[in-house]
């Protein structure tokens, strides 16, 4: 198992991988959108997209943004999003292994913390966020989405 950056080559592994994530999604854009998307994700500083590559093929992934902040001492805050490990690959650590990987690096640009929230509501999904270091009753969490 190695856990790194995915590289801006991978979008095709990581969007494979996706698949994984929910049963049912928005249909992608076409293709230039994704690649715009992609290349602006690849050149931010502030976004990272991890992988952990079993045998050089991506089974687990997420997304750490970095923001900036003007309160905790101008400390950022993180944000983890679209953790995904591939089905056939699921209760091996990899899960767990990625999240603490991206905790050290937020931990590393002086977040003074890390967010997460899944719309997941099996205990197995609950423990994985626990056992990594997540609170859920520390906070209150709020979504909103557009009205259509």
């Amino acid at each position: 198992m190695k856990i790194r950056p995915i590289q801006a080559g991978e979008l095709r592994e990581l969007l494979a991988l996706y698949a994984h994530l929910h049963d049912k999604d928005e249909p992608l854009p076409e293709r230039p959108v994704i690649d715009a998307i992609w290349h602006e994700l690849m050149q931010s500083t502030r976004d990272t997209y991890f992988g952990v590559f079993v045998d050089s093929k991506l089974v687990s992934s997420c997304a750490l943004a970095v923001v900036p902040n003007l309160t905790r001492g101008c400390r950022p805050y993180g944000l983890i999003e679209n953790v995904v490990t591939h089905a056939s690959h699921r209760r091996m650590g990899y899960g767990k292994a990625l999240i603490a990987h991206a905790l050290k690096f937020a931990w590393s640009a002086n977040c003074y913390k890390v967010m997460l929230m899944t719309g997941r509501k099996d205990a197995t999904t609950l423990q994985l966020y626990e056992s990594a270091g997540f609170d859920r009753h520390a906070k209150q969490a709020f979504v909103a989405k557009p009205t259509i």
